[in-house]
């Protein structure tokens, strides 16, 4: 055992003297109230220690004990619907402990060692075991079957199995002839990505319900997304839409420094609120890490890491993982907080030099995969980052670092925000390096002309820009019927496509078939609406007719209703316009 003596207090980084032997990202206990902390440099037999909590009260002179081991979780059933810190003592446990402020030096186990998981077995005595293969499954809530996996670097002959029944998290479950033992739960380094046999192309798309996302800026199951956007443009909202109607199974929502109201909402009303696609509580297949920004901010760091390394065991499992980090320019600013406490060389605004690598590494761990098992299963994880500029600036050096390593930037607008116009995602300046990759599974499962129509929507919105400018120059009454037409149509795309209503029942969510004929209408009104005004008709004419009001209420209409009915709508709406007389 390492046990050193404080030699000096900076905020959360203490230097400990006497730690010879210890080495980086050891756990350290520090002062009588066994403070967590974590060896982030090491000279000579000094180690500077980040601690994860409160360091007021801390004298020199007190004891630092090593646990020479790195920060660790356990992972295991009872994670779904749980709502940990950022080094994983759940809250509500300690709530009853403790009250409504966590005491310092408090240590709660993340999984409860009491409880009863009903356990099958899926392997027999005799087979051979290797990393990843399933000894077992355990029901989780009403839709997730929680396996029980050999961990990595394990394997050999099965020598005992547990029969069917009730048992804890730490009783054995399979034994093998070396005397390795497998147990419900299990522990994994949060800094070190698990294993997985390999990274498999990104060609199915992760659906969102947002038509914006959905059909614009689409991003692959597996890949990478950001969200900047000032003070007030809609990061928090989107990112809960996303948890609530994303199509993945498990949900991790981590709320990296962000004010206490907007995680008191999350925790408020994800437990009320019901899965879509199953009808259970959404909280069964969620799990929240809330580390907000009156906590320690040398936890945030560790609490992006908690939030991949549960996101990846259950990617293991062969499930599709949703991860969203809210902000990690709060990560961010907890790296530029510890670094000049290290007194390292700063970077661009202070930043650590690293900071790049440090966003590759994270955003890295995302990716659809074939997991380790015998079986071949294929799991996925999805990260969706927010960041938060300061005044809104994209230039500043998390955007732009975050830009370099992730597939999507999805860029919220302060001015589409003022203007009402939510989700604020502006088509002009986001982009997506995803849609070559799942432009194939649109056409098969949506329709063979997704992307032409995509690309004309995405003509007509830019061509709006462009004589907004020349209309602000000469106003509208310089321009010809035709370009007319193309602001008319414009509007359409913005306000009956793009915005979307969060807390409406039915315009909460769109699927990808329901977007396509929204889309298809619009733009055989455009079409219709040229072909008319080409025989005379004036635009006054076109508008005059009730065509406008019942496509501005496509978006509220019953999902199957419409993709029933509106690709008939089209060619309804071509014959009315068609019969428009010209006088």
């Amino acid at each position: 055992m390492i046990v050193g003596t404080i030699l000096k207090i900076t905020g959360p980084v203490v230097v400990a003297q006497g730690m010879r032997g210890a080495r980086m990202y050891d756990i350290v206990r520090v002062g009588r109230e066994g403070l967590m902390g974590e060896v982030i440099r090491l000279e000579g037999d000094l180690a500077t220690i980040q601690v994860y909590e409160d360091t007021s009260g801390l004298t020199v002179g007190d004891i630092a004990e090593s646990t020479e081991g790195p920060l660790m979780i356990e992972l295991g059933p009872g994670l779904l619907s749980s709502i940990y810190d950022g080094v994983q003592r759940p809250l509500p446990l300690i709530a009853e402990q403790s009250g409504d402020f966590i005491e310092r030096g408090t240590v709660a186990a993340a999984l409860d060692h009491e409880r009863l998981w009903d356990f099958t077995p899926v392997i027999q005595v005799g087979q051979s075991a290797g990393p990843g293969d399933v000894v077992g499954t355990i029901p989780e809530g009403e839709t997730i079957i929680h396996k029980v996996m050999v961990p990595p670097g394990v394997s050999g002959i099965v020598a005992m199995v547990a029969a069917e029944g009730s048992y804890t998290v730490d009783q054995i479950m399979a034994k093998l002839e070396d005397g390795s033992e497998i147990k419900m739960s299990q522990w994994w380094p949060v800094r070190q990505g698990r294993p997985y046999v390999r990274k498999l192309d990104p060609t199915h798309p992760f659906t969102t319900g947002m038509r914006i996302l959905d059909t614009f800026f689409p991003v692959a199951l597996g890949g990478n997304a950001i969200i900047p956007g000032g003070f007030g443009t809609g990061k928090t909202v989107t990112q809960q839409s996303l948890a609530k109607w994303a199509a993945v199974d498990i949900i991790v929502y981590v709320g990296c420094g962000e004010r206490g109201n907007e995680m008191t909402e999350v925790l408020t009303e994800f437990p009320e609120l019901e899965d879509p696609g199953t009808g259970a509580p959404l909280m069964e297949r969620t799990v929240l890490v809330a580390n907000t920004s009156n906590m320690p901010v040398a936890a945030r760091e560790a609490s992006i890491y908690v939030g991949a390394t549960l996101s990846e065991f259950y990617r293991d499992m062969g499930y599709n993982v949703a991860m969203m980090a809210d902000s990690t320019s709060r990560w961010g600013e907890a790296l530029r907080e510890v670094s000049g406490r290290l007194e390292e060389m700063p970077g661009e605004e202070g930043y650590p030099a690293y900071l790049a690598t440090r966003l590759a590494s994270f955003y890295e761990r995302s990716g659809r995969v074939q997991t380790l098992g015998s079986d071949e299963r294929v799991g996925s994880v999805t990260m969706v980052g927010a960041v938060s500029p300061a005044g809104g600036d994209m230039s500043e050096p998390m955007t732009q670092n975050s830009l370099r390593v992730t597939g999507a930037f999805w860029a919220l607008d302060t001015s589409l925000a003022h203007r009402r116009h939510f989700p604020a995602i502006s088509w002009t300046k986001s982009y997506t390096l995803y849609g070559s990759q799942i432009r194939s599974w649109y056409e098969e499962n949506v329709a063979p002309d997704w992307q032409d129509l995509r690309d004309r929507a995405m003509f007509i919105l830019q061509k709006e820009t462009e004589l907004q400018e020349i209309v602000q120059l000469v106003g509208p009454d310089a321009l010809p019927e035709s370009e007319k037409v193309i602001l008319e149509v414009a509007r359409m795309l913005r306000e009956d496509f793009l915005q979307q209503f969060a807390f409406d029942d039915i315009d909460a969510y769109c699927p990808p078939m329901k977007a396509y004929v929204m889309l298809k209408v619009i733009l055989a009104f455009y079409d219709s609406a040229v072909a008319a005004l080409n025989r005379g008709v004036s635009l006054r004419q076109l508008l005059e007719t009730p065509i406008r009001d019942r496509i501005a209420g496509m978006k509220t209409t019953p999902h199957d209703e419409a993709i029933e009915n509106l690709p008939g709508y089209a060619e309804q709406l071509a014959e009315e316009i068609a019969g428009i007389e010209v006088y």
